[in-house]
């Protein structure tokens, strides 16, 4: 990816972006604050929660952009927003379409 692209996406989304962008996101909440999206899942056991976890870790990794969640046996709770843009970029959408196509 180039360098244009790469900071065009740590750039925080507008408003008049971001309800389209998020109209692609049917499962996931905006956070009352409008900085945040966020999106809980329910697995059948830890075993299929923590390789859901994995997959998602390496998609980050690779994105050098990490979700803040959490995990409880089967179930996965995850946000996704850019701190250094203080809100939401291309960067959560693209991460949050990844997770939902593993889903």
């Amino acid at each position: 990816m180039d360098r244009a692209r790469r900071a065009n996406m740590v750039k925080k989304l507008t408003t008049e972006e971001l309800p389209k962008l998020l109209a692609e996101l049917k499962h996931w909440q905006l956070s009352a604050d409008g900085s945040s999206i966020h999106r809980s899942f329910k697995f059948a056991d830890f075993n299929e929660a923590f390789g859901f976890m994995t997959r998602v870790a390496i998609k980050a990794q690779e994105m050098d952009h990490h979700p803040e969640w959490s995990n409880v046996y089967n179930k996965v709770e995850i946000a996704l927003s850019t701190h250094t843009a203080k809100g939401l970029t291309e960067r959560d959408i693209a991460l949050a379409k990844f997770i939902d196509s593993i889903t």
